[in-house]
C-alpha cells in the first residue's frame, strides 16, 4: 500500500557531457509525466527525478548520477569513479551514455502516535516505559526506542539506543543512536570459531573480487570463461586465501607482490609504494607465469597515518592477446620470450589515483611484436583494477569492524592453520618418486621425501631436463604453484589454498633446468603445459593420483580483428577409491569453455561438434576418466593454433593400471583434405576449413579383475 507508482524513460545518448542535453531530458519527462497521468493520477502529485549514466571514453563500467550543472556532475563523477574503481582520468571528458527520467507519486498517509508512557496491560498495571505508535506516524518526528510500530500485518521493536522516522519513500528506517557496547573486545588469539569466521571471511572477499572482475570485463576470455584469478595478501605477500578460481595463478601470485615489494618498499625505487597506486606486471621471471597472463596489484592501507602498507590485493587475467608472433600470443613454436608478446615488468598503472592510460598504451605498442588490440588490454585492465578496489574496500571495511591487530593476526593464523593441516598431512604420506616424459622428449623428474620427525617433506625435482629450445620452459613460480596446489587438494580440511600450505615443504629446482629458467628463454607453454606435467608427476610421486590429461589443449586463433584462446576439456586421472571424470578441466587450469551461442555471436568460427570421446581413459580397478572430441568450423580467413602435450606418450596408469589413449589434431579442408598436426602446429585456415582436436583421458588405478 505504500509502495509509489512509477514510470521510467531513459534514452541512450552517447555524446560528451559538454553537449547540451536539456532537450533529451524534456522529452523523457514529458513521457514520464504522461504515463502517470495516463494511470489517473494528478499532475501535482507527480514527482521527477533525472539521472545520467556516466562513462570515461572507450570504457563500458557507467556510474549512475544525478542531474547537475556540467562541472558539477563532472566533479561528482570524478570522486564516485576513483572510489569505485580507484582511478580517474581528469583530463578525459565523460560521456553521457545515457539518459534516465524517472516519473513518481508518493501517497501515504502521515504518521501519527497513538500516545506515550501507556501500557499494553488492563487494570492497574504500571505504566510502561514503551510507547506505541502506528504506522501512520509523523513523517518529520523521530521514534526513539524502546518503542512499538504497529502496522496492520506486524509490528515493529524499536530497541533502546536506536531511532525510527519514516522516509521519503514511505519506508521505516531505523538507525543506532547510541554507540553499541562490548564487553569484551575481539581478541588476536586464535579461535576455533573465529578461525572459521575469518577463513571465509578472507575467501569471500576473493569471491566478490572475482564477481566484480567478470561483471566489468569487456574479454570473452575473462567475462566467459572466467580465465582470471583474485586473492588477497598480506603485508609481507604471502597469500592469505583466493577465491576457487585458477591453481596456477594463485600459487605463483605471491611472487609478484613480493617483485614489488623488494623493488619498490621503502623507496627502494626513489618513489616507494603510496596510496592510490597500482601495479601492473606479467615477467615470468619476476612472479608471472606467461606473457598473456596479466597481473594488477593494488596495495591497501588500512589507516590515513600508515606510512607503508598493511596488506595487498591482486587480479590477474589471461588477456586475448598480448602481442607475439601469432594472434592469441600462444604461438607453439616461439624459442625467445619476445616471440611471446609485450614483457611489462612491474609498471605503475595507477599513480595515486591516475590511471596512465598513455603510457600503458605505449608500452603495449612499442615492443618487437606489439599488442593487436590495445583498446581491449586497457579494459581489461580497468576491470582488474576495479575488482582490485572492490576488495581493497572490503578488507578496509573488514578492519573497520575488528580492528587492524585482531585483522593481521588472525591472517597470521590462517597461515599457521593451513600449515598445521599441511603437517597432519605429512604424517599419512610416505617416499615416493616419478619420471615423467613429455612429447618433446624433455622429462620431469620429482622425488619426494618425508621427515616424520621434523613433520616436512622436500620436493626435489633434481634430474629433471635442462632447460629446452622450445617455449615448454617453466618459470620457478609455476612448479611453486604447481606444489602448492597438489598439497592443498591432499588435505581434507576446509581451508584457503594459501602459503602457510608450503612451509613444510622444501622445493629442490636445479637452476639453469626447465623448471628454472634463464631470460629469455620462452615459457609461453611452461604455464599451460608443463605445469599439468609437474602436477601429474607430483600426485603420481605420492601414489593417490594418476596422471590426468596432463595438458590444456590450448586452442587459439585470429586475425587483425579477432584474437581468441580456450583451453579444451579432457579426462581426468583414477585414484584408488574413485574413476576418474570424463570431459573436466583439470587441475591447474579451472577455467570454462565459452557457451556456443557466445562463441559464434563474437567470433566468425561454428562450432560443429563437441562431444566426450568414448574410450579414451584408462582401464584398470578405477577407470580414467574420458577426453572429448571438438570440432571448429570457420567462417573468415584466420590463423589457428594448437599448443598441447600428450599426442605422443600418452598419460600414464597406476598401480597396475592401464594408460589413456594420447589426443590428436588435423585440420580437414573444404575440399575433403585431411593435414595431420603434431602436439604443437599451426595452420591458416580458410572459409570451410575445420580444425578437430581429440584431447586425452586420465590415466587408470589398479590391475582390473580378469
Amino acid at each position: 500500500g505504500l509502495a509509489p507508482v512509477k514510470a521510467i524513460r531513459e534514452h541512450s545518448w552517447l555524446k560528451p557531457l559538454s553537449e547540451d542535453f536539456s532537450a533529451g531530458l524534456s522529452g523523457l519527462e514529458a513521457a514520464a509525466r504522461a504515463a502517470l497521468v495516463d494511470q489517473g493520477i494528478a499532475a501535482d502529485a507527480i514527482t521527477v527525478d533525472r539521472r545520467a549514466r556516466l562513462r570515461m571514453p572507450g570504457s563500458d563500467m557507467t556510474l549512475e548520477i544525478a542531474i547537475e550543472p556540467a562541472a558539477a556532475m563532472r566533479t561528482t563523477f570524478q570522486t564516485l569513479h576513483r572510489q569505485r574503481f580507484g582511478y580517474v582520468e581528469e583530463a578525459a571528458e565523460p560521456v553521457v551514455d545515457a539518459l534516465i527520467v524517472e516519473a513518481v507519486s508518493r501517497s501515504f498517509p502521515p504518521l501519527e502516535f497513538e500516545g506515550r508512557g501507556t501500557s499494553a496491560a488492563g487494570g492497574g498495571a504500571p505504566a510502561s516505559p514503551l510507547r506505541g505508535a502506528t504506522s501512520t506516524a509523523n513523517t518529520k518526528e523521530d521514534i526513539s526506542g524502546p518503542a512499538l510500530i504497529f502496522d496492520p500485518t506486524s509490528t515493529i521493536v524499536v530497541e533502546p539506543g536506536w531511532s525510527a522516522i519514516r522516509a521519503g519513500d514511505g519506508t521505516l528506517v531505523l538507525t543506532r543512536t547510541t554507540p553499541l557496547q562490548r564487553t569484551r573486545a575481539i581478541g588476536t588469539e586464535a579461535d576455533p570459531v573465529r578461525l572459521e569466521i575469518f577463513n571465509n571471511l578472507f575467501m569471500a572477499i576473493a569471491e566478490e573480487m572475482g564477481v566484480a572482475l567478470q561483471s566489468t570485463a569487456t574479454s570473452v576470455n575473462i567475462k566467459e570463461r572466467l580465465d582470471f584469478s583474485c586473492a588477497l595478501f598480506d603485508a609481507d605477500g604471502a597469500l592469505i586465501a583466493n577465491a576457487p578460481h585458477i591453481p596456477v595463478h594463485l600459487g605463483s601470485m605471491g611472487e609478484s607482490i613480493r617483485t614489488i615489494i623488494d623493488t619498490r618498499g621503502e623507496s627502494r625505487d626513489g618513489r616507494g609504494i603510496r596510496r592510490g597506486d597500482a601495479y601492473v606486471l606479467n615477467d615470468p621471471y619476476r612472479g608471472g607465469t606467461h606473457l598473456p597472463d596479466i597481473t594488477v596489484i593494488l596495495p591497501v592501507f588500512y589507516a590515513d597515518t600508515d606510512a607503508t602498507p598493511s596488506a595487498f590485493v591482486a587480479a590477474r587475467g589471461h588477456h586475448a592477446d598480448i602481442g607475439g608472433i601469432t594472434p592469441g600470443s600462444m604461438p607453439p613454436d616461439s624459442r625467445t620470450i619476445v616471440e611471446e608478446g609485450v614483457l611489462i615488468d612491474n609498471q605503475l598503472l595507477v599513480d595515486e589515483g591516475h590511471f596512465r592510460e598513455a603510457e600503458i598504451r605505449a608500452l603495449l605498442t612499442s615492443a618487437r611484436y606489439p599488442a593487436r588490440n590495445p583498446d581491449r588490454n586497457l579494459s581489461d585492465l580497468r576491470a582488474q583494477l576495479a575488482a582490485c578496489v572492490h576488495g581493497a574496500e572490503a578488507l578496509v571495511q573488514t578492519v573497520g569492524d575488528y580492528g587492524a591487530e585482531v585483522v593481521a593476526a588472525f591472517m597470521r593464523h590462517v597461515l599457521a592453520n593451513a600449515e598445521e593441516s599441511v603437517r597432519r598431512l605429512l604424517d599419512r604420506l610416505d617416499d615416493g618418486a616419478f619420471d615423467y616424459a613429455m612429447d618433446n622428449g624433455a622429462h620431469v623428474k620429482v622425488a619426494i621425501t618425508i621427515d616424520k620427525k621434523a613433520r616436512a617433506a622436500t620436493f626435489d625435482f633434481t634430474g629433471t631436463s635442462a632447460q629446452l629450445a622450445d617455449n615448454f620452459n617453466a618459470p620457478f613460480s609455476i612448479a611453486r604453484a604447481a606444489s602448492l596446489y597438489v598439497v592443498r587438494t591432499l588435505v581434507d580440511d576446509a581451508i584457503p589454498m594459501n602459503d602457510g600450505c608450503l612451509k613444510p615443504i622444501t622445493l629442490v629446482i636445479p637452476p639453469g633446468s626447465m623448471l628454472s629458467p634463464a631470460f629469455p628463454a620462452a615459457v609461453v607453454a611452461g604455464n599451460v603445459e608443463t605445469s599439468q606435467v609437474v602436477t601429474d608427476a607430483l600426485f603420481a610421486a605420492t601414489g593417490r593420483l594418476a596422471p590426468s590429461q596432463g595438458t590444456m589443449n590450448n586452442f587459439t586463433f585470429g586475425n587483425d580483428a579477432h584474437q581468441y584462446y580456450e583451453t579444451i576439456a579432457g579426462g581426468s586421472g583414477a585414484g584408488p577409491d574413485h574413476d576418474g571424470t570424463d570431459a573436466v578441466q583439470t587441475h591447474m587450469t579451472n577455467s570454462r569453455l565459452t557457451d556456443p551461442e557466445i562463441l559464434e555471436t563474437r567470433l566468425p568460427v561454428r562450432l560443429d561438434v563437441f562431444a566426450i570421446r568414448k574410450g579414451s581413459g584408462g582401464p584398470g580397478a578405477h577407470h580414467g576418466g574420458d577426453g572429448v572430441i571438438r570440432r571448429v568450423t570457420f567462417l573468415e580467413p584466420m590463423r589457428a593454433n594448437i599448443l598441447a602435450n600428450r599426442r605422443l606418450v600418452a598419460p600414464r596408469g597406476l598401480a597396475g593400471g592401464g594408460d589413456a589413449k594420447p589426443g590428436r589434431n588435423w585440420v580437414e579442408r573444404a575440399d575433403g583434405r585431411i593435414e595431420l598436426l603434431s602436439a604443437t602446429a599451426s595452420a591458416d585456415m580458410q572459409p570451410g576449413d575445420a580444425f578437430v582436436i581429440e584431447t586425452p583421458g586420465g590415466g587408470g588405478y589398479g590391475q582390473a579383475d580378469a
